[in-house]
């Protein structure tokens, strides 16, 4: 599902773009760090992905075919500060509390962040990885 969800959404996005007469952009797949390492039996080991598309002015991009240009990235980021646990752990709310309270976690506004950074690339950089936890996070 999540190599599949991935290449349908990226592939609908530069449809989109195409059809409406987009020549460039940015297609930012934010996921997570988990998907990077092997857990244990006993511990939960997910990969959330989705598909972020913002459109915009590249001076310097990657040429995907003939007529449109797209920069691809990737922002893995560690502990983030979501609802996810409690959807997780629906059943055990103090466990859910609990994972956002052991360690001082990432927040919304540094994804944010991160995609700025992306986008204020200077053009003739192109930023491919990004991976992204907190100080405290040790895995």
């Amino acid at each position: 599902v999540n190599v599949m969800a991935v290449s349908i959404c990226t592939r609908e996005a530069y449809q989109s773009m195409k059809e409406r007469n987009i020549d460039d952009g940015h297609i930012i797949n934010i996921n997570s760090l988990g998907g990077f390492f092997l857990l244990p039996a006993s511990k939960v080991g997910l990969k959330h992905c989705s598909v972020v598309v913002l459109m915009g002015g590249i001076t310097n991009p990657i040429r995907m075919c003939s007529a449109f240009f797209f920069f691809f990235q990737c922002i893995s980021p560690g502990l983030v500060e979501t609802g996810f646990a409690f959807k997780l752990h629906d059943n055990d709310p103090e466990r859910a509390a609990a994972t956002y309270e052991s360690i001082r976690c990432l927040k919304a506004e540094d994804m944010a962040n991160a995609v700025i950074y992306v986008l204020s690339a200077p053009p003739h950089v192109q930023i491919g990885d990004i991976q992204m936890r907190p100080t405290e996070q040790i895995s």
